[in-house]
Protein backbone atom coordinates (compact mmCIF):
# COMPACT_ATOMS: atom_id res chain seq x y z
CA UNK A 1 0.00 0.00 0.00
CA UNK A 2 2.89 2.52 0.07
CA UNK A 3 2.32 3.69 -3.33
CA UNK A 4 -1.37 4.96 -2.24
CA UNK A 5 0.45 8.21 -0.74
CA UNK A 6 2.57 9.10 -3.43
CA UNK A 7 -0.72 8.26 -5.80
CA UNK A 8 -2.47 11.06 -3.73
CA UNK A 9 0.55 13.35 -3.59
CA UNK A 10 0.80 13.17 -7.00
CA UNK A 11 -2.78 13.74 -8.40
CA UNK A 12 -4.00 16.19 -5.94
CA UNK A 13 -0.54 17.85 -4.92
CA UNK A 14 -0.11 19.49 -1.71
CA UNK A 15 0.26 23.32 -1.28
CA UNK A 16 -0.88 24.84 2.34
CA UNK A 17 -4.65 25.86 1.55
CA UNK A 18 -6.10 28.50 4.48
CA UNK A 19 -8.63 26.69 6.50
CA UNK A 20 -11.34 28.28 5.20
CA UNK A 21 -10.97 27.00 1.76
CA UNK A 22 -10.03 23.57 3.10
CA UNK A 23 -13.20 22.03 2.53
CA UNK A 24 -14.40 23.51 -1.02
CA UNK A 25 -10.31 23.33 -2.18
CA UNK A 26 -10.33 19.39 -1.55
CA UNK A 27 -13.58 18.32 -2.93
CA UNK A 28 -12.83 20.16 -6.16
CA UNK A 29 -9.32 18.13 -6.34
CA UNK A 30 -10.95 14.91 -5.70
CA UNK A 31 -13.67 15.32 -7.46
CA UNK A 32 -11.73 16.41 -10.63
CA UNK A 33 -9.48 13.23 -10.16
CA UNK A 34 -11.92 11.13 -9.61
CA UNK A 35 -14.28 11.88 -13.09
CA UNK A 36 -11.07 12.65 -14.94
CA UNK A 37 -10.22 8.97 -14.25
CA UNK A 38 -6.45 10.00 -12.14
CA UNK A 39 -8.03 8.30 -8.95
CA UNK A 40 -9.06 4.78 -10.75
CA UNK A 41 -12.24 3.27 -8.84
CA UNK A 42 -10.95 1.34 -5.50
CA UNK A 43 -8.41 3.42 -4.12
CA UNK A 44 -8.16 4.14 -0.42
CA UNK A 45 -8.64 7.80 0.05
CA UNK A 46 -7.38 8.19 3.65
CA UNK A 47 -8.36 11.08 5.78
CA UNK A 48 -4.79 11.56 7.73
CA UNK A 49 -3.06 11.59 4.22
CA UNK A 50 -5.44 14.28 3.09
CA UNK A 51 -5.17 16.67 5.97
CA UNK A 52 -1.41 15.91 6.32
CA UNK A 53 -1.08 17.22 2.01
CA UNK A 54 -2.83 20.41 2.42
CA UNK A 55 -1.44 21.05 6.28
CA UNK A 56 -4.82 21.26 7.66
CA UNK A 57 -6.79 19.27 10.56
CA UNK A 58 -9.50 16.59 9.53
CA UNK A 59 -12.23 18.22 10.06
CA UNK A 60 -12.62 20.05 6.51
CA UNK A 61 -11.31 16.49 4.90
CA UNK A 62 -14.10 14.89 6.65
CA UNK A 63 -16.60 17.32 5.38
CA UNK A 64 -15.53 16.95 1.81
CA UNK A 65 -15.42 13.45 1.70
CA UNK A 66 -18.48 13.60 2.84
CA UNK A 67 -19.85 15.70 -0.44
CA UNK A 68 -18.21 13.08 -2.65
CA UNK A 69 -19.85 10.36 -1.32
CA UNK A 70 -22.90 11.70 -1.46
CA UNK A 71 -22.36 12.27 -4.61
CA UNK A 72 -21.67 8.91 -5.70
CA UNK A 73 -17.46 9.19 -6.33
CA UNK A 74 -16.81 7.68 -2.90
CA UNK A 75 -18.26 4.87 -0.99
CA UNK A 76 -17.61 3.70 2.66
CA UNK A 77 -15.94 0.47 2.92
CA UNK A 78 -15.87 -1.74 6.00
CA UNK A 79 -12.15 -1.91 7.96
CA UNK A 80 -11.03 0.50 4.48
CA UNK A 81 -12.54 3.53 4.87
CA UNK A 82 -13.54 5.92 1.89
CA UNK A 83 -12.45 4.39 -1.86
CA UNK A 84 -12.97 5.34 -5.13
CA UNK A 85 -16.57 4.33 -6.00
CA UNK A 86 -16.28 1.50 -8.92
CA UNK A 87 -18.16 2.72 -12.27
CA UNK A 88 -21.29 2.11 -14.01
CA UNK A 89 -21.34 -1.51 -13.40
CA UNK A 90 -24.21 -4.28 -12.64
CA UNK A 91 -26.66 -1.59 -11.38
CA UNK A 92 -26.20 0.44 -15.24
CA UNK A 93 -29.76 -0.74 -16.03
CA UNK A 94 -30.86 1.28 -12.60
CA UNK A 95 -29.07 4.44 -12.99
CA UNK A 96 -30.53 5.00 -16.63
CA UNK A 97 -34.18 3.92 -15.52
CA UNK A 98 -33.15 6.47 -12.53
CA UNK A 99 -32.00 9.52 -15.35
CA UNK A 100 -34.86 8.73 -17.09
CA UNK A 101 -36.94 9.79 -14.00
CA UNK A 102 -35.25 12.58 -12.98
CA UNK A 103 -33.66 14.11 -16.34
CA UNK A 104 -37.17 14.36 -18.12
CA UNK A 105 -38.52 16.15 -14.65
CA UNK A 106 -35.61 18.46 -15.19
CA UNK A 107 -36.39 18.97 -18.73
CA UNK A 108 -39.79 19.71 -18.21
CA UNK A 109 -39.23 22.23 -15.56
CA UNK A 110 -36.46 24.41 -17.13
CA UNK A 111 -37.61 24.50 -20.93
CA UNK A 112 -40.31 27.06 -20.70
CA UNK A 113 -37.78 29.25 -18.82
CA UNK A 114 -34.97 28.69 -21.09
CA UNK A 115 -33.26 31.67 -22.27
CA UNK A 116 -31.73 32.23 -26.16
CA UNK A 117 -28.26 32.27 -24.06
CA UNK A 118 -28.63 28.65 -22.98
CA UNK A 119 -29.95 27.35 -26.44
CA UNK A 120 -27.06 28.76 -27.81
CA UNK A 121 -24.21 27.77 -25.54
CA UNK A 122 -25.94 24.08 -25.96
CA UNK A 123 -25.39 24.79 -29.52
CA UNK A 124 -22.01 24.95 -28.58
CA UNK A 125 -21.29 22.20 -26.86
CA UNK A 126 -22.98 20.01 -29.77
CA UNK A 127 -20.28 21.65 -32.64
CA UNK A 128 -17.00 21.12 -30.21
CA UNK A 129 -18.55 16.96 -29.86
CA UNK A 130 -19.36 17.27 -33.58
CA UNK A 131 -15.47 17.44 -34.08
CA UNK A 132 -14.16 16.19 -30.96
CA UNK A 133 -12.48 12.81 -30.66
CA UNK A 134 -10.85 12.42 -26.89
CA UNK A 135 -13.17 10.26 -25.56
CA UNK A 136 -11.81 12.11 -21.76
CA UNK A 137 -13.46 15.11 -23.65
CA UNK A 138 -16.65 14.00 -24.97
CA UNK A 139 -18.22 12.72 -21.35
CA UNK A 140 -17.54 16.42 -20.14
CA UNK A 141 -19.19 17.98 -23.28
CA UNK A 142 -22.05 15.41 -22.76
CA UNK A 143 -22.50 16.05 -19.57
CA UNK A 144 -22.27 20.25 -19.92
CA UNK A 145 -24.97 19.70 -22.54
CA UNK A 146 -27.47 17.70 -20.69
CA UNK A 147 -26.73 20.03 -17.59
CA UNK A 148 -27.69 23.73 -19.51
CA UNK A 149 -30.98 22.13 -20.90
CA UNK A 150 -31.99 21.12 -17.30
CA UNK A 151 -30.25 24.54 -16.20
CA UNK A 152 -33.41 26.65 -15.18
CA UNK A 153 -35.25 24.01 -13.20
CA UNK A 154 -36.53 25.55 -10.00
CA UNK A 155 -36.10 22.21 -8.39
CA UNK A 156 -32.13 22.46 -7.32
CA UNK A 157 -32.22 19.09 -5.41
CA UNK A 158 -33.02 17.58 -8.52
CA UNK A 159 -30.83 19.01 -10.36
CA UNK A 160 -27.78 17.94 -7.78
CA UNK A 161 -29.02 14.25 -8.13
CA UNK A 162 -29.11 14.49 -11.71
CA UNK A 163 -25.24 16.05 -12.06
CA UNK A 164 -24.45 12.63 -9.48
CA UNK A 165 -25.73 10.63 -11.86
CA UNK A 166 -24.14 12.39 -15.00
CA UNK A 167 -20.59 12.33 -13.31
CA UNK A 168 -21.42 8.64 -13.29
CA UNK A 169 -22.08 8.29 -16.60
CA UNK A 170 -18.52 10.81 -17.34
CA UNK A 171 -16.37 8.54 -15.64
CA UNK A 172 -17.85 5.23 -17.53
CA UNK A 173 -17.49 6.82 -21.07
CA UNK A 174 -13.64 8.14 -19.68
CA UNK A 175 -12.21 4.54 -19.36
CA UNK A 176 -14.74 2.54 -21.78
CA UNK A 177 -15.82 4.58 -24.96
CA UNK A 178 -12.91 3.49 -26.84
CA UNK A 179 -13.55 -0.15 -26.40
CA UNK A 180 -17.47 0.08 -27.47
CA UNK A 181 -16.53 0.38 -30.86
CA UNK A 182 -19.54 2.97 -31.38
CA UNK A 183 -17.36 4.86 -34.58
CA UNK A 184 -18.01 8.74 -34.55
CA UNK A 185 -21.04 9.42 -31.97
CA UNK A 186 -23.69 11.15 -33.93
CA UNK A 187 -25.40 14.31 -32.70
CA UNK A 188 -28.72 13.67 -34.23
CA UNK A 189 -30.49 13.55 -31.22
CA UNK A 190 -28.81 16.01 -29.27
CA UNK A 191 -29.31 18.28 -32.46
CA UNK A 192 -33.50 17.60 -32.50
CA UNK A 193 -33.38 18.15 -28.24
CA UNK A 194 -32.23 21.39 -28.44
CA UNK A 195 -34.43 22.21 -31.15
CA UNK A 196 -37.23 21.23 -29.54
CA UNK A 197 -36.09 23.00 -26.34
CA UNK A 198 -35.64 26.68 -28.46
CA UNK A 199 -39.26 26.21 -29.54
CA UNK A 200 -40.95 25.22 -26.39
CA UNK A 201 -42.27 21.79 -27.52
CA UNK A 202 -41.87 20.18 -23.92
CA UNK A 203 -43.79 16.81 -25.02
CA UNK A 204 -41.70 16.52 -28.28
CA UNK A 205 -38.15 17.50 -25.95
CA UNK A 206 -39.38 14.72 -23.23
CA UNK A 207 -40.15 12.08 -25.99
CA UNK A 208 -36.83 12.54 -28.01
CA UNK A 209 -34.49 12.62 -23.84
CA UNK A 210 -36.60 9.51 -23.46
CA UNK A 211 -35.62 7.46 -26.74
CA UNK A 212 -31.88 9.48 -26.12
CA UNK A 213 -31.34 7.94 -22.79
CA UNK A 214 -33.00 4.64 -23.62
CA UNK A 215 -30.67 4.03 -26.19
CA UNK A 216 -27.26 5.00 -24.23
CA UNK A 217 -28.75 2.81 -21.73
CA UNK A 218 -29.21 -0.14 -23.96
CA UNK A 219 -25.63 0.09 -25.47
CA UNK A 220 -23.93 0.46 -22.33
CA UNK A 221 -26.06 -2.81 -21.14
CA UNK A 222 -25.20 -4.83 -24.15
CA UNK A 223 -21.54 -3.69 -23.68
CA UNK A 224 -21.22 -4.74 -20.10
CA UNK A 225 -23.17 -7.93 -20.97
CA UNK A 226 -20.16 -8.03 -23.77
CA UNK A 227 -17.62 -7.99 -21.19
CA UNK A 228 -19.03 -10.15 -18.19
CA UNK A 229 -19.01 -13.35 -20.89
CA UNK A 230 -15.69 -12.71 -22.23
Amino acid sequence: MADKPKLLSTVLGGEQVPPHLARSVIEERLRNAIIEGRLPPGTAVRQQELASLFGVSRMPVREALRQLEAQSLLKVVMHKGAVVAPLIGEDAVDTYDLRLMLETQALRESIPRLEASDIEKARGYIAELENETRHTEIGRLNRLLHLTLYSKARNQKLLRLIENELNEEERFLRFHLSSMGLGKLTQDDHNALVDAASDKLVDEAVSILQAHITNAARTIRDYLNKQSAS
